[in-house]
């Protein structure tokens, strides 16, 4: 190891070339974390001294503690693996210390790293960001980029400092965000991204060729954690923001709407037609009319029509529309108080209309 005081710029003059091998810490959790972990181990030009990931959490229907994908991948592999509630303290930073390392690498971790943790390694902190900064910082930048109809995203390497993802930018890697992507396409295609650029950006530590790029914080956007209820539909709403937030939401925590008292999963769909809102006439349906139209579940929004693709009844596996066409149909009306037959309304948990309690499965 070369001899180097904790912070040494990034951009300062190349390693010896006699000790081109770091020692690495590794922090990560999901499975996009371990991807990464996956890619250094299989580059084989550096050291992992040490595998930083959460705790293990209850999971599944039976509570089992689960190891995270990065432990599992840490432990297949035997390196070492430690898990701290919190790198706050004192013991836990000294433990960080023993493992005397160059870099520590953090991809999804979902730790706050304190300023002194930050201080140990000797080329401080990178992390992997799953968005082009400084927009979309934060804890779902995936999710939100396809919530709000981006059409570009990808990733960026920065130097970590105690801000949330505001510190210096080292590499910026792009790509296309589709028309159809759902939030598990797109990070897939960022785990690639990724990967390319964490090797690329330890290599030019290693050769003094990193030019770290401020943030311009009057761009900044906030990508804020999901919570599973944003995922219920508001049909008021239009087709086409209707349609992202289903995308977005896959594969979670998946959209969902309310058929009578039912919970309706909702994987995937498309729009149908956009709409205009001066178009509307005392014959538009509702908003969350559901009817089949020339063998399509359409729905009805509050501007435009959505074509759902792929959804999932309450305790059923996820079916395709024809599926759900070809056994429930006929529930898709029913009679009302004055015997006329009624479409039945999708609706919100917190306005639940006079209706069927669902379907009859």
């Amino acid at each position: 190891m070369t001899n180097i005081d904790n912070n040494t710029p990034l951009n300062s003059t190349p390693i010896n070339s006699n000790d081109k091998v770091l020692d690495i810490v590794f922090a990560g959790t999901p499975e996009f974390a371990a991807r990464h972990l996956d890619a250094l181990i299989k580059s084989q030009k550096h050291r992992i001294v040490g595998v930083y990931t959460q705790p293990d959490r209850p999971s599944g229907r039976g509570k089992k503690l689960t190891a995270s994908p990065v432990k599992q991948l840490a432990l297949k592999h035997d390196l070492k693996v430690l898990q701290p509630a919190s790198l706050k303290k004192a013991d836990a930073r000294a433990e960080l210390a023993a493992l005397n390392c160059d870099l520590m690498v953090v991809v999804a971790y979902g730790l706050i790293l304190s300023q002194k943790a930050l201080d140990i390694p000797r080329y401080g902190c990178i992390n992997v960001h799953g968005s082009i900064l400084p927009r979309w910082r934060g804890a779902a930048p995936i999710q939100r980029a396809i919530e709000s109809g981006d059409s570009v995203s990808g990733v960026t390497i920065m130097q970590m400092d105690l801000g949330l993802d505001t510190g210096d930018m080292l590499l910026k890697s792009e790509c296309p965000v589709y028309s159809e992507d759902n939030s598990g396409q797109l990070h897939d295609r960022l785990i690639e991204l990724g990967i390319k650029a964490l090797l690329q950006t330890v290599d030019d530590i290693v050769n003094g060729q990193c030019q770290p790029e401020k943030q311009d914080d009057q761009y900044a956007t906030y990508a804020h954690k999901i919570d599973k209820q944003e995922a219920e539909i508001d049909w008021t709403q239009s087709a086409e923001v209707i349609d992202r937030k289903i995308r977005a939401f896959n594969p979670f925590p998946i959209c969902f709407t309310l058929l009578g008292e039912q919970r309706l999963k909702i994987h995937r769909a498309a729009v149908l037609n956009k709409g205009i809102d001066n178009n509307k006439t005392e014959n538009t349906p509702p908003a969350g009319e559901i009817s089949v139209q020339a063998d399509k579940l359409v729905v009805q929004c509050g501007q435009g029509q959505i074509q759902i693709e792929q959804l999932q009844l309450p305790g059923r596996k996820s079916i395709t529309a024809e599926a759900f066409i070809a056994g429930f149909a006929s529930q898709l009306q029913y009679e009302n108080d004055n015997g006329n037959q009624t479409k039945v309304i999708l609706t919100k948990e917190s306005a639940k209309p006079a209706q069927p309690n669902g379907l009859k499965t």
